[in-house]
């Protein structure tokens, strides 16, 4: 049989996977065949330089995912209190008024329970801010409440009171400080 028969014989049985394909996959599956015909057309030098490449690519790929998964878990590691210290701020802001109210002494109940607490929550990585008494509003840090009459001119526009105060945790801010500033 000559070789334009064998053809025209071949053409009148289609493979059944092939009518199963849609189009996309049709498209991907020669751009496969043309992507291994280029490969198969390159020299062995240029294959080679081609996998390195390749591979290459791959594993800095890897590292960089590696790297930002790493760096995520830190981050979540770091802040996974954040929720326990949120709800454990007020009743340290209690324990600050009590004790204050009372007149305890160092070596009473109560501020020895508030010192423990706190230095617990130090260890967790929270942080009390400064105090921002006479200093510029930053808002970064600080959420203004209320403004009043600055006693002189140079408490203008600075804070004059601290009505709550702020906490960082990682040193990120876990609540803003509350201050009042002078006008």
């Amino acid at each position: 049989m000559s070789k334009k028969k064998q053809k025209e014989k071949d053409s009148q049985y289609t493979n059944p996977v092939d009518e199963n394909l849609n189009t996309t996959e049709k498209s991907n599956l020669s751009d496969k065949q043309e992507e291994q015909q280029s490969i198969v057309e390159l020299s062995i030098d240029e294959q080679l330089a081609f996998e390195k490449d390749k591979n290459l690519r791959l594993f800095a790929e890897f590292e960089n995912f590696r790297k930002r998964t790493a760096k995520e878990r830190i981050e979540l590691f770091g802040t996974a209190n954040k929720d326990i210290m949120t709800i454990l701020l007020p009743i340290l802001d209690n324990f600050e008024r009590s004790i204050k109210s009372n007149n305890y002494s160092d070596q009473d109940g109560p501020v020895l329970i508030y010192k423990q607490l706190k230095s617990e929550l130090e260890k967790k990585g929270l942080t009390e801010m400064e105090d921002p008494i006479n200093k510029d509003l930053n808002t970064d840090f600080h959420e203004a409440t209320a403004n009043l009459p600055a006693p002189n001119k140079k408490q203008k526009g600075k804070i004059v009171d601290v009505i709550e105060k702020g906490y960082l945790l990682g040193g990120k801010v876990l609540r803003y400080a509350k201050v009042v500033v002078g006008n």
